[in-house]
């Protein structure tokens, strides 16, 4: 088998990375990051993940390599970056085509790309394709394109890798069941080969889905609060109907797949994607509905002072160091655009400064304030109730069990 260069080394192309070298393929992990590349090379890995670390020295010893080249070869595997426009919500491609141009100047004749980057509906025919053509290259015979989006979970990955199906499109059935073969050396999953478009589209639908499930539990939260009732007692009894399966409401949508992708159809489809804009909107209003609520609770303690406000957790998700479009970093930017500063911060997980008045000692951190604010339901605070019942306490994952705990 061919080696694999893959190209971006972050949350998604290093797990990929490593699982293809770990099962025996030749494998060349390429960034543009040269800190990046040197930390794996000095045979650390770059963020923290339940089984990487195992997965790294295995795909070390199997002969991977890391570099900020691209390499010559038959196939390369993109998975960089797909950030939307926050003006017209539309996918900025940039990044995918720039690795394109990259690999374009040392592939040979025949090679394919496998772009596994998130992509809105028709991102390729509309990016990827013309700037192939423009360069000279016959798509079909001097390059192959397939569509392989990734399907994984941070604080899952690994095993997610391995056990989540696949889709791969590709122009011809032949290319992709090539493809699909490089993938079943570690997913064991089914994995389904169509056509690239399709590929898109489902992968953005599933993210989509997911997104307006979270937003009707949410909306349902502010119905809820402005009657005065309880949205957990009524979603748990909702959901004793056989065929109601509610979701639990939060302080709002991040990471980089539900808080982003729903907004590449919206801006694709203007006037199409009304309930995903909706989703969306709903979603987004969610930090601000907490401040609203903590604004409440210090009203109603006599708190007058910002700075005696902690925020636990500034991940998007439990247990995991990512904060991509997390909820607290919205709340935050939010609070400055109103002159709010002051409010103090903690997340086990994020060892580096990204936030003022940000602590990394929980102890100092619940000296400091009289309300916390679970933002994120890490196992830490689940193990220390004990620790912060002589606080108050805004909820927002209702994981607390304390008595006179605040909820959103």
């Amino acid at each position: 088998m061919s080696k694999i260069n893959v190209v971006g080394l972050g949350y998604i192309g290093l797990p990929t990375a490593l699982a293809l070298a770990s099962h025996g393929i030749e494998v060349v992990g390429t960034d543009y990051n040269k800190g990046l590349v040197d930390t794996l090379n000095a045979g650390h890995t770059t963020f923290e993940e339940e089984g990487l670390d195992e997965l790294f020295a295995s795909a070390v010893k199997s002969g991977i390599r890391f570099t900020t080249e691209y390499i010559s070869t038959d196939i390369y595997i993109v998975s960089v970056p797909t950030p939307y426009e926050k003006a017209n919500k539309k996918i900025d491609a940039s990044y995918v085509v720039n690795a394109v141009k990259c690999v374009m100047d040392v592939c040979p004749k025949g090679a394919v790309v496998v772009i596994e980057s998130t992509v809105s509906p028709g991102t390729i025919d509309r990016f990827v394709r013309p700037v192939i053509e423009e360069n000279g290259f016959t798509i079909g015979e001097d390059l192959h394109i397939v569509h392989a989006p990734e399907r994984i979970l941070p604080g899952n990955m690994i095993y997610e890798l391995k056990h989540n199906s696949r889709t791969i499109g590709a122009d011809s059935r032949e290319i992709g069941e090539r493809i699909k073969e490089i993938y079943a050396s570690f997913c064991e999953a089914e994995i389904v080969v169509t056509d690239i478009r399709t590929a898109e589209m489902t992968k953005v639908v599933e993210n989509t889905f997911r997104d307006i499930n979270i937003a009707f539990a949410n909306e349902l939260t502010k119905i809820c609060r402005s009657d005065d009732m309880d949205v957990y007692e009524i979603i748990r009894i909702a959901n004793k109907h056989p065929r109601v399966n509610i979701l639990q409401p939060g302080p709002g949508v991040g990471g980089h797949c539900i808080s982003v992708d729903p907004w590449f159809l919206v801006g694709d489809y203007p006037g199409l994607a009304n309930i995903i804009l909706s989703a969306r909107k709903i979603n987004d209003s969610m930090p601000e509905f907490v401040l609203g609520r903590i604004n409440d609770i210090m009203k109603e303690n006599g708190i007058k002072d910002v700075s005696r406000v902690g925020l636990y957790g500034l991940t998007y998700k439990e247990d995991v160091d990512d904060v991509r479009e997390s909820p607290a970093l919205q709340m935050l930017e939010c609070m400055e655009r109103h002159l709010a500063r002051g409010v103090k911060v903690y997340d086990p997980y994020v060892k580096k400064d990204i936030a003022e008045n940000q602590y990394h000692d929980f102890e100092e951190f619940l000296k400091n304030i009289d309300l916390i604010v679970i933002l994120t339901a890490h196992q830490e605070i689940k193990e220390n109730f004990n620790r912060i019942e002589d606080k108050l306490i805004l909820d927002t994952r209702n994981v607390c069990d304390l008595e006179g705990v605040y909820r959103i």
